[in-house]
């Protein structure tokens, strides 16, 4: 289950990544071309680069594709089990944190509008709690292992 979460959220963030570069391509047409740069592009990007992100770092969390230093790691060998359960609580608390402050954002620019677009802030901060709490589930295997994520067992 965490696998197929985790592959539609890299797929979510493919799909907002090239959506992006859609609206940017469509801003710099408007500028250079049209002598007319839609006022809506900017805000659009951004929303949708605050989604992918936060997005995919939830998948990276699962995947291990995220930043991190393996040289501790590979000089400790299989004493590096505490390393890793450590990273792992780490990692789960940070997610707790997004989750809970991701929340409380989300809820105090509801009332906030985004002017070009016609949203409220809160839709572009949405990914925040969701992400911290994919964060969260994805790293608190690893806090009792310390092991790296392993294949469920339809994807085999």
């Amino acid at each position: 289950m965490a696998r197929t979460v985790s592959a539609w959220l890299v797929r979510l963030g493919s799909v907002g990544l090239v959506l992006m570069a859609i609206i940017v391509g469509w801003q710099v047409f408007g500028r250079f071309v049209l002598q007319s740069s839609p006022s809506w592009t900017e805000q659009a990007s951004l929303v949708l680069m605050i989604w992918y992100v936060m997005f995919v770092t939830a998948a990276g969390v699962y995947e291990e594709f995220h930043i991190r230093i393996t040289l501790l790691e590979e000089r400790l060998g299989d004493r590096a089990v505490a390393v890793r359960r450590m990273v792992a609580l780490v990692i789960f608390l940070l997610g707790i944190v997004l989750c809970i402050f991701g929340a409380q954002l989300c809820w105090a620019v509801r009332g906030n509008v985004i002017a070009s677009l016609g949203i409220s802030r809160s839709v572009a901060y949405f990914p925040m709690p969701v992400s911290g709490l994919l964060m969260a589930l994805f790293a608190l295997p690893r806090v009792f292992t310390g092991l790296p994520c392993e294949p469920d067992e339809e994807d085999d």
